[in-house]
Protein backbone atom coordinates (compact mmCIF):
# COMPACT_ATOMS: atom_id res chain seq x y z
CA UNK A 1 0.00 0.00 0.00
CA UNK A 2 1.22 3.47 -1.03
CA UNK A 3 0.25 6.57 1.24
CA UNK A 4 0.29 9.82 -0.83
CA UNK A 5 -0.65 13.37 0.58
CA UNK A 6 -3.86 14.50 -1.29
CA UNK A 7 -3.61 17.51 -3.09
CA UNK A 8 -5.16 20.83 -2.26
CA UNK A 9 -5.07 24.62 -2.83
CA UNK A 10 -1.50 24.73 -0.77
CA UNK A 11 0.23 22.75 -3.39
CA UNK A 12 -0.27 25.43 -5.70
CA UNK A 13 1.84 27.71 -3.75
CA UNK A 14 5.46 28.16 -4.20
CA UNK A 15 7.94 27.72 -1.12
CA UNK A 16 8.50 31.18 0.39
CA UNK A 17 7.19 33.68 -1.57
CA UNK A 18 4.21 35.76 -0.28
CA UNK A 19 0.83 35.72 -2.23
CA UNK A 20 -2.47 37.57 -1.27
CA UNK A 21 -4.45 34.91 0.42
CA UNK A 22 -7.68 35.82 -1.29
CA UNK A 23 -5.77 34.74 -4.56
CA UNK A 24 -5.36 31.39 -3.06
CA UNK A 25 -8.27 30.33 -1.05
CA UNK A 26 -11.30 32.74 -0.54
CA UNK A 27 -12.91 32.50 2.97
CA UNK A 28 -14.38 34.36 5.64
CA UNK A 29 -11.58 37.31 7.70
CA UNK A 30 -8.91 35.46 9.89
CA UNK A 31 -5.68 35.97 11.95
CA UNK A 32 -2.09 36.81 11.20
CA UNK A 33 0.10 33.84 12.85
CA UNK A 34 2.34 36.82 13.77
CA UNK A 35 -0.62 38.60 15.80
CA UNK A 36 -1.63 36.00 17.90
CA UNK A 37 -4.69 34.26 18.81
CA UNK A 38 -5.82 37.41 20.21
CA UNK A 39 -5.12 39.85 17.43
CA UNK A 40 -7.45 41.81 15.28
CA UNK A 41 -9.49 39.64 12.02
CA UNK A 42 -7.91 40.69 8.76
CA UNK A 43 -9.69 40.24 5.38
CA UNK A 44 -8.08 37.93 3.28
CA UNK A 45 -7.25 40.44 0.73
CA UNK A 46 -5.04 42.35 3.25
CA UNK A 47 -3.14 38.94 4.50
CA UNK A 48 -0.24 37.41 2.73
CA UNK A 49 -0.03 33.48 2.50
CA UNK A 50 3.28 31.97 2.65
CA UNK A 51 4.21 28.30 2.41
CA UNK A 52 7.31 27.29 4.50
CA UNK A 53 9.45 24.51 4.20
CA UNK A 54 9.09 21.36 6.63
CA UNK A 55 12.05 19.01 7.96
CA UNK A 56 9.79 15.95 7.71
CA UNK A 57 6.66 16.67 5.58
CA UNK A 58 7.81 17.58 1.64
CA UNK A 59 4.69 19.22 1.38
CA UNK A 60 5.87 22.13 3.69
CA UNK A 61 2.99 24.18 5.66
CA UNK A 62 1.16 27.27 4.88
CA UNK A 63 1.02 30.41 7.24
CA UNK A 64 -1.00 33.41 6.82
CA UNK A 65 0.88 37.05 7.70
CA UNK A 66 -0.15 40.73 7.62
CA UNK A 67 1.92 43.23 6.30
CA UNK A 68 3.58 43.96 9.61
CA UNK A 69 4.80 40.16 10.56
CA UNK A 70 4.88 39.40 6.48
CA UNK A 71 8.46 37.49 5.93
CA UNK A 72 10.81 39.12 2.92
CA UNK A 73 10.72 36.81 0.34
CA UNK A 74 13.92 33.54 0.17
CA UNK A 75 17.08 34.55 -2.05
CA UNK A 76 17.02 33.02 -5.10
CA UNK A 77 18.88 30.15 -5.26
CA UNK A 78 22.63 30.50 -6.76
CA UNK A 79 23.05 29.47 -10.10
CA UNK A 80 24.77 25.82 -10.57
CA UNK A 81 28.70 25.19 -10.56
CA UNK A 82 29.38 23.44 -14.15
CA UNK A 83 31.08 20.46 -13.20
CA UNK A 84 34.12 18.82 -14.78
CA UNK A 85 32.69 17.18 -18.27
CA UNK A 86 33.31 13.53 -17.58
CA UNK A 87 36.08 11.65 -19.86
CA UNK A 88 34.02 10.15 -23.47
CA UNK A 89 33.07 6.64 -22.10
CA UNK A 90 33.59 3.90 -24.82
CA UNK A 91 29.87 2.70 -26.33
CA UNK A 92 28.45 0.17 -24.28
CA UNK A 93 29.20 -2.93 -26.21
CA UNK A 94 32.62 -2.22 -26.13
CA UNK A 95 32.85 -1.55 -22.70
CA UNK A 96 30.92 -5.06 -22.05
CA UNK A 97 33.43 -8.20 -20.85
CA UNK A 98 32.76 -11.69 -21.06
CA UNK A 99 29.35 -12.33 -19.19
CA UNK A 100 29.15 -15.29 -16.77
CA UNK A 101 28.35 -18.57 -18.40
CA UNK A 102 24.55 -19.04 -17.06
CA UNK A 103 24.35 -22.52 -15.41
CA UNK A 104 22.50 -25.08 -17.17
CA UNK A 105 19.95 -26.62 -15.30
CA UNK A 106 21.33 -29.79 -15.69
CA UNK A 107 24.58 -29.03 -14.68
CA UNK A 108 23.12 -28.42 -11.09
CA UNK A 109 24.07 -30.71 -8.22
CA UNK A 110 20.69 -32.73 -7.54
CA UNK A 111 19.26 -32.28 -3.87
CA UNK A 112 17.27 -34.90 -2.00
CA UNK A 113 13.45 -34.55 -2.54
CA UNK A 114 10.74 -35.36 -0.45
CA UNK A 115 8.59 -38.03 -1.72
CA UNK A 116 5.56 -36.95 -0.38
CA UNK A 117 5.95 -33.20 -0.44
CA UNK A 118 8.03 -32.53 -3.23
CA UNK A 119 10.11 -30.02 -1.37
CA UNK A 120 13.79 -30.12 -1.16
CA UNK A 121 14.66 -31.55 2.22
CA UNK A 122 17.57 -30.02 4.42
CA UNK A 123 21.39 -31.71 4.57
CA UNK A 124 20.72 -33.61 7.38
CA UNK A 125 18.03 -35.55 5.16
CA UNK A 126 14.92 -34.85 7.08
CA UNK A 127 11.84 -33.20 5.47
CA UNK A 128 10.87 -29.70 7.14
CA UNK A 129 7.63 -30.45 6.06
CA UNK A 130 6.37 -33.74 7.15
CA UNK A 131 9.48 -34.87 9.18
CA UNK A 132 10.13 -37.53 6.55
CA UNK A 133 13.53 -39.42 6.64
CA UNK A 134 15.24 -39.08 2.82
CA UNK A 135 18.25 -41.19 2.26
Amino acid sequence: MKIVSSSDWRDAIAFDVPVVVADVVPGEPTRCVGCGADGELFDRSELWAVKHRHPKHHGGFVRFYCAEHKPAPAPAPPAPVELKKPRAAAPRAERRTASPKAVAVTDRPLRAMCPDCFVEVSADGVCGMCGTQVV
